[in-house]
């Protein structure tokens, strides 16, 4: 980028035919994605798939789930076996837990429906466009509310509340809330 005080600075030109992926690892074989992806779609986030069960398939496919987990039915999780969800804690319809890195969840954590928890994005100054990925944490007693979204790299501390809709981008205070 060139920039005076005159002028604009110039765009980046991205050439995205150039994109490598590097340094993101998504775990586990091609046929592992491929099965996954499979039964998400046609059981996991189905109304009739009964709650016990998708815990049950969540473990199988490598997440560490603690007990009396409720997940709601329409929750995507992109790879169970980068997920980690610890006692009594809920998620809500719709939710979207994008986890190209890890995501851990506390217990008693109460993750409402339609959240997003995004845990990879592309580094705008790339060229290329190459990935730009962090974990997420969501710690004990912490309350993200109906829409909220939780991006790349934030911890969102012990019994923080996130208020419906609000885009967190850095983290979040124990106690705190987050509008």
């Amino acid at each position: 980028m060139v920039a005076d005080s005159h002028q604009r600075p110039t765009p980046l030109r991205r050439r995205l035919s150039g994109f490598t992926g590097r340094g993101y690892d998504k775990g586990r074989s091609t046929l592992v994605q491929a099965l996954w992806f499979a039964v998400l779609n046609l059981v996991f986030v189905k109304w009739w798939c009964p709650r016990r069960a998708r815990v049950t398939l969540l473990r199988a496919f490598g997440a560490n789930i603690g007990e009396n987990v409720f997940i709601r039915h329409r929750v995507r999780v992109l790879w169970p076996w980068k997920l980690a969800i610890g006692d009594d804690s809920w998620i809500g319809e719709d939710a979207w837990l994008l986890n190209l890195e890890p995501i851990t969840i506390g217990a008693d954590v109460c993750v409402s429906q339609a959240v997003s928890l995004i845990t990879g994005s592309h580094d705008r100054r790339s060229e290329t466009f190459e990935y730009d990925n962090a974990p997420i944490s969501i710690m004990d007693g912490a309350w993200l509310a109906f829409g909220a979204t939780i991006l790349r790299g934030v911890l969102v501390g012990p019994g923080a509340t996130i208020a419906a809709h609000a885009v967190v981008r850095d983290d979040v205070e124990a106690g705190e809330l987050r509008r």
